[in-house]
């Protein structure tokens, strides 16, 4: 490669580079993953060294992050905000203590203080005098940007210090960011918890902060007038002290091979861990020596970041499975050449439905590169065309039951006016195995029966032995057969045997949940049970067909009601119910039939003030009155919040419907 042509390479992946920094520190909106940014990072860096004359201001060997928004005040660092230098194997490992021998011109024995390297957003506090004087993002390293109130936001970063030890002047360094489950309920506005953070303490108005629940880890110091610690093991001890939160998985080390052995076992563990990690920082425990160390122009010589394996990789596609789930919907699945991915082997990936394979024209023989997010299923991110054979043949998705041999479909959605993209077995019922062993799977699990001994793999077991073939077996298996099992002793067959006993004791609800109706999830078996009362009435409703009763329940809508007359067309699923009624002691709902609202009807309609919509539907029901979901002859009153549904307000006056506000609602209840 000639010179010129170096220098053109060189200069587009800085460019690329600085497009990347920008989505990522500026925006809060990356297109590439952790990995890919660090592998061009890297890629640059390798250039360099390779050819000396290659150099550039935007390098990422001489720049750190990316430059300070203008919708924020700016703020210079006393002490540079500096990335860490990245560790992804074992050789860059020992390469780094070297370089520190080499620099120190001497090979002695130091301890490793080890942190996890949490994947949030970097902030600095600076506290004068014990109380908090600025928060400041990292910026470009030198210049951030101020964004105190946002800060103050965040219940675990204190705003004054009691501690009489605590340095008159210092900035305390950490993370912020978001744990998993808190990050769930607002997935569907952030592409990942790190964006969410992000995005959250760029907010201009520091009540939009509020909302988040952001935490913050503090882990090092900036500037500091006076150090009273000498190592950052005892800085850290420090930190609690004066009211910071640092992580419960901080440890010392002593040598490069502890370091390795650590980092196995905690990458195996990274993805049960309530926060995002992407590694390990390791830290020269002795800040004397880290002071003697010093820095490189972007990042110290005293610490790095060993990062884990990466979430994705490429592998082979062996064979694309069929499987079938309760519900009947057609899952395939890659079979695919084992692969070590975030510590963990994966040997299987989802493909989603028929449709992902079409669009991503993916076939069996297929290299691919497959992604895993946290505990779920890997999925395929893309199909290296370049490398698939030449008599790979396009993936035929099955139209019949690979189990029963059932028609399949996909059904149509009035309200998108497109197919759905999952195609459905359409033997709703008992008689396809793979839909019967899954329900059976569901009328077991924790939320249903709830039966202890009972798992997926044990149900899979009796099913193939033909000991259980339908929900009402399980109360009649044959203990001194299972007794002469494998893996079974007097012991285990015994508590199986308690466990069946007890779940047998089941409220309406989780009944009406264990039988397995798609779109009859847990709060809508809870609204049903609570329509019904008991089972008998459940029952009487099912056999006569009158489904239409549940229109008028606030919650219950023209999808449930069609999924119900489905799954009880079958007569089969109707005699399981009525076998089951009388094998489980199904208890009755107690309702108060002479509350003050007996006989009256609510609906409502716009936000209600200091009560949610549940919470007041719940007094009606224990006062004896009925909330409705629709607008008809039926209905008492219409209960008007803020901003009501101009639609309702407008039917119900055409009925001569009750219209009362939250107070006139008060005055119902006395």
């Amino acid at each position: 490669m000639i010179k010129k042509e170096i220098i053109s390479k060189y200069q587009l992946k800085i460019k690329t580079l600085n497009y990347h920094n920008r989505l990522y520190y500026s925006l809060s909106k990356p297109v590439i993953t952790d990995s890919k940014f660090d592998e061009l990072k890297k890629e640059i860096i390798e250039l360099e060294k390779k050819y000396k004359f290659l150099i550039n201001k935007d390098s990422p060997s001489i720049k750190v992050g990316y430059k300070a928004s203008k919708s924020f005040d700016k703020f210079e660092h006393k002490v540079q905000m500096l990335s860490l230098s990245n560790a992804f194997s074992i050789e860059d490992l020992k390469n780094f203590e070297k370089k520190i021998f080499n620099y120190l011109n001497k090979k002695f024995k130091f301890d490793y203080s080890v942190e996890p390297k949490i994947d949030g957003i970097s902030a600095s506090l600076t506290y004068k005098n014990k109380k908090l004087l600025y928060g400041v993002s990292r910026g470009d390293g030198k210049i951030g940007e101020i964004i105190t109130e946002n800060l103050k936001t965040i219940k675990d970063i204190p705003q004054n210090i009691v501690d009489p030890n605590f340095p008159g002047e210092i900035e305390i360094r950490g993370e912020v960011f978001i744990k998993k489950k808190d990050f769930l309920k607002i997935k569907d506005d952030f592409a990942n918890p790190r964006n969410a953070a992000s995005g959250t303490l760029r907010q201009k108005d520091p009540k939009e902060t509020e909302k988040i629940p952001l935490n913050f880890i503090a882990y090092t110091f900036g500037y500091v007038d006076k150090k009273n610690f000498e190592y950052q093991t005892e800085f850290l001890s420090n930190l609690k002290k004066w009211g910071f939160k640092t992580n419960k998985d901080n440890t010392l080390l002593k040598n490069i091979n502890d370091l390795i052995d650590y980092h196995k076992k905690f990458e195996s563990k990274r993805y049960n861990l309530e926060y995002d990690v992407d590694g390990l920082v390791y830290k020269v425990n002795d800040l004397n020596l880290q002071n003697r160390l010093g820095f490189t122009s972007n990042s110290p010589r005293w610490a790095i970041a060993h990062k884990f394996s990466a979430d994705s990789a490429s592998t082979k596609i062996l064979n694309i499975d069929i499987q079938i789930g309760r519900t009947g919907a057609l899952t395939p699945v890659a079979k695919v050449s084992p692969v070590n991915i975030g510590g963990v082997v994966v040997s299987n990936a989802t493909l989603h439905n028929e449709d992902e394979i079409k669009r991503k024209d993916i076939r069996i023989g297929d290299i691919i590169k497959i992604e895993r997010a946290g505990d779920v299923i890997p999925h395929v991110i893309e199909v290296d065309i370049n490398k698939r054979d030449k008599s790979s043949k396009i993936f035929k998705f099955p139209t019949k039951c690979p189990s029963c041999g059932s028609n399949t479909l996909k059904e149509y959605n009035k309200t998108t006016k497109k197919y759905d993209a999952v195609r459905r077995c359409l033997n709703d019922g008992y008689g396809c195995e793979r839909i019967a062993v899954e329900k059976l799977k569901h009328f077991i699990s924790k939320d249903a029966l709830n039966i202890d001994g009972l798992g997926k793999k044990v149900i899979e077991k009796f099913w193939d032995l033909k000991f259980i073939k339908k929900p009402q077996d399980i109360f009649n298996l044959n203990f001194n057969k299972i007794k002469n099992l494998d893996g079974w002793g007097e012991v285990s067959v015994k508590n199986l045997k308690n466990s069946i006993e007890s779940s047998k004791n089941v409220t309406l609800q989780k009944f009406i949940y264990s039988i397995g109706i798609r779109h009859i999830g847990i709060e809508n078996a809870k609204l049903i049970s609570e329509s019904t009362n008991n089972v008998l009435n459940f029952i009487e409703i099912i056999k006569k067909k009158q489904f239409d009763k549940f229109l008028n329940i606030d919650g219950i809508g023209e999808t449930q009601i069609n999924s119900l007359k489905n799954y009880f067309s079958n007569h089969f699923n109707v005699s399981i119910v009525v076998e089951l009624s009388n094998i489980l002691n199904i208890e009755k709902k107690s309702v108060n039939k002479n509350g003050i609202l007996k006989n009256k009807t609510f609906m409502f309609t716009g936000k209600l003030d200091g009560i949610s919509r549940a919470e007041a539907k719940s007094l009606i029901e224990k006062n004896s009155g009925t909330t409705l979901s629709t607008v008809s002859k039926n209905l008492n009153y219409l209960v008007i919040g803020q901003k009501p549904t101009r639609k309702k307000v407008e039917q119900a006056k055409k009925f001569n419907i009750n219209i009362i506000n939250q107070k006139e609602l008060k005055k119902l209840f006395n």
